[in-house]
């Protein structure tokens, strides 16, 4: 899903936070061990009071994603009662390491929407994806190819959740 179909107020989110955060830098881990702190940090702190982002919970909880913040993604996913906010916990459990819990989070996910422009090698499948960044923990590697595959996904919901907004 193209960035440039997002809503001007919500990409003037993006691109204020990916200037202090490049998506080559964000998501560097596939489990997080702290959140990335510093300015990006403050930046999405000030950007979920803005009101694309009040009205739109998801993005909340991306943004907070985004900089590895997983506690202050929780809290707000797992208060959208829907497949999207299943999709955000969902993800945030696999970045923190708690496998299990993620795969119950993505059954509840289904088939959503923004599946369908993840790209990732041999299509998107999140319980795949699960598997594979616990098989990758447990050898000590980080792939290149997942952390591609997450930020793809990240951003993919991402632009989902801003259009449907």
């Amino acid at each position: 899903m193209p960035t440039a179909d997002l809503p001007d107020d919500v990409a003037a989110v993006l691109n204020e936070l990916t200037q202090k955060l490049s998506m080559e830098q964000a998501m560097s881990k596939l489990v997080v061990s702290a959140a990335v702190g510093g300015d990006a940090y403050q930046l999405v702190d000030d950007q979920v009071r803005r009101p694309a982002i009040v009205s739109n919970l998801p993005l909340a909880a991306a943004l907070w994603l985004y900089v590895d913040e997983l506690d202050k993604s929780h809290k707000i996913s797992q208060g959208i009662d829907n497949a999207t906010g299943s999709f955000w916990h969902g993800i945030m459990h696999r970045r923190e390491g708690d496998f299990s819990n993620s795969h119950h989070w993505f059954r509840k996910v289904g088939a959503h929407p923004a599946m369908q422009h993840i790209d990732c090698p041999g299509g998107y499948d999140g319980h795949a994806l699960i598997d594979q960044v616990e098989a990758a923990r447990m050898s000590g590697d980080e792939p290149d190819e997942l952390i591609a595959t997450q930020r793809g996904e990240w951003l993919a919901l991402f632009a989902w959740c801003a259009i449907q907004a």
